[in-house]
This record gives C-alpha cells, structure tokens and sequence, in this order.
C-alpha cells in the first residue's frame, strides 16, 4: 500500500475545520495532515491540536510551510482573491494543490490560473465537489433515454439565513469576488448544470440585491443557451429570499421524455423518468433514489486528486481551473446582462 500523501492546510477556517479535515481523517490511508497556515496564527493553534499537527509545523506564513520538505501537496482555503498567488507558490515549490472555489475573484486572475495549471505537469484541482455527486453518472444515463435534449429549467432557491457562519466571514461580507453569493454558492449550481448538459454559451439575465448582509448582487433569473447545441432554458438562483423552501431542481425535456432532477435533501438526490413520444400515448415512469456522500462530493473530489498526484496524470483532475473558470464566466454574464438591462451576453472563455 502507497504511504498517505502529507497535506499542507493554507487556511484552517470553517471547511476546513468541518469537511476537510474529517474526510483526511476517514482517508487516512490516503491523507495525512502535517502542516498548516493561517493569518490568524491563533486558529492555526487551534486547527493543529484538532488535526494532530506538531506545533513546530504551524506556519507564520505561506513560503515556510511550502519550504517544508514533508509536505507533499498543498490544501488551500483562502479568500479567493489570493487563489492565484497561492497556486503561483506552490507550483514553483513543486507540490500539487487543490483550491477552494470559485476559481478567483475575477476573469483576469481566473485565465492567469487557467494559464499556470496548463502550463505545468502538476495537477492543480478547484475543489467543485458539486462535480463529484453520486447523482451525475445516473442521471446521464437517464438523459439518454429521453431523445434529443430540447430544453431545461434549474432551480436553486431559498430562505435567508441572517446567523449562517459563512455569512459571518468578512470576506464574504464583504466581497472582493464578482458576484458575491452568486459565485461562491451559484458555481455549485452551474458545476452541476454543466457537467450534465453541456457549456453554456449566452445568456439574457437580471439580477438584483436583497439583503444588504450579501455584500452585492445575490439573486439572478436568467435564459441561457448552451455552447455546442440548440439547448435553451433557465436558471434561477438565489438564497436571499424570505420564509419558503429549499428547492434545488433540474427538470430537463426531450423529444422522448423528460427527466426531473430533485436535490432538496441533501442526503439523496431523486430522479424521475418519463418516457413517451407524446402526451397520446401512456408514458413509462421510474423513480430512483440516489444516497449522496456525508459531505456532498467532498471525499470524492479528494479521491479524485489522490488519484491525480499519486499516477502523476493531471487529466485525471475533473475540476481542474478550465472547467472552473466556465462556472465563474457565467456567473460575470449574469451580471454583465443585467447592467445591460437583459441584453445577451456570450459566456468568456481562457
């Protein structure tokens, strides 16, 4: 059995703390943490004792933890806005990392990512665990059955949640990230939606400020049509709303049927099949029920990049920056189409 990959921890704040760190812990034959950093030296302290990390590998800064020797690959949770510089170090140090989403805080900083990751034979991975749920490989298999894919509706909508604990983090408050929520929460979304359909090439949208605790923009109803097809349909996203439910759907309609995604339970995802030519004839229906992981695709995304570092094959990384910037570019067409009171946008590529 190969030994477990030694894991340097930038930023040891509320994920890493509730997902990461005990996805290392049931992987321990995969990850191993041995060091980590934060700015606030005191949450590092904190993190270490929690994590088993001797005092003497708690960094006061990011270059001393990448000159450790014993670190093999870097886990990075910072404000997205240092994605790029974070990433920039720790391949001129030699370790593959992996960066919490969105990929960066703009398009500019977005591509020079895009650039570095393409640039060297180190994976460099965008945790978009979204990628990763168990619902994805079954839900394309459903896709097929319904003929050509005509058309599509998603929807993520929600309550506001003033005492949320990431609402509380300054940089979210306060947002150097285009977008806001719309980006650090919307790019779930647009991961999902992707990876099941297809790019999106343009889009007509609006998009407005609710609460004032959002920092910016943080609810946007769009039509979107994809890339490579004539696909056309909506997204709607938007956690900024008053007391209704939680509701995170994909309906998608074909010339054979439809398929209706459901992942309001965070625990399993339903899938529903219809399938008829028309509404003349009786159609055939199945509904399936998918468990999803604890973490909701976080221990698969980690899977994923082991498999990446240890074969030494950076194509094996599915959330690699190109993918990531394409969820982040669409979230700046929402918000270049509604300053543009709705005028079509087409989505930027690197």
């Amino acid at each position: 059995m190969s030994a477990p990959l030694n894991v340097g921890i930038v930023g040891t704040g509320i994920f890493a703390r509730n997902k990461h760190l005990p996805t290392f812990q049931q992987h321990s034959d995969k990850f191993k943490p041995v060091a980590c950093f934060n700015r606030t030296k005191s949450k590092a302290d904190a993190f270490a004792v929690t994590a088993g990390i001797e005092e003497s590998k708690v960094y006061a800064d990011l270059d001393h933890l990448l000159q450790d020797d014993s670190v093999d690959v870097v886990d990075v949770m910072v404000p997205v806005q240092f994605n790029y510089e974070t990433a920039k170090k720790s391949v001129e140090a030699g370790k593959p990392v992996i960066l919490e989403k969105p990929i960066e805080a703009n398009l500019e900083q977005a591509k020079k990512l895009v650039q570095l990751a393409e640039s060297t034979e180190l994976p460099v991975a965008i945790a978009e665990n979204w990628l990763h749920l168990e619902c994805v490989p079954i839900m394309k298999e459903k896709l097929a059955k319904i003929g050509p894919i005509a058309a599509f509706t998603y929807n993520s909508t929600g309550p506001f949640y003033p005492s949320s604990e990431y609402l509380a983090t300054s940089w979210r408050k306060h947002p150097e990230h285009i977008g806001g929520f719309l980006s650090d929460g919307g790019v779930h979304q647009l991961a999902l939606l992707t990876t099941l359909l297809g790019d999106i090439g343009s889009i007509a949208a609006f998009s407005n400020q609710l609460r004032k605790e959002s920092g910016t923009n943080d609810i946007v109803f769009s039509s979107v049509k994809l890339r490579d097809s004539d696909v056309i349909g909506t997204f709607t996203y938007g956690s900024a709303f008053g007391a209704t439910e939680k509701s995170v759907f994909l309906k998608v309609y074909g010339l054979n049927g439809s398929v209706t995604m459901n992942i309001n339970a965070r625990t399993c995802t339903t899938i529903k099949t219809m399938i008829g030519s028309t509404g003349e004839v009786e159609a055939e229906e199945e509904t399936v029920e998918v468990k999803e992981q604890p973490f909701f695709g976080v221990e698969a995304e980690f899977e994923n990049f082991y498999e990446a570092v240890s074969k030494k094959d950076k194509s094996i990384v599915k959330g690699s920056p190109r993918v990531a910037f394409h969820h982040l570019a669409i979230v700046a067409a929402f918000l270049e189409s509604a300053a543009k009171e709705g005028t079509a946008i087409v989505v930027q590529q690197p």
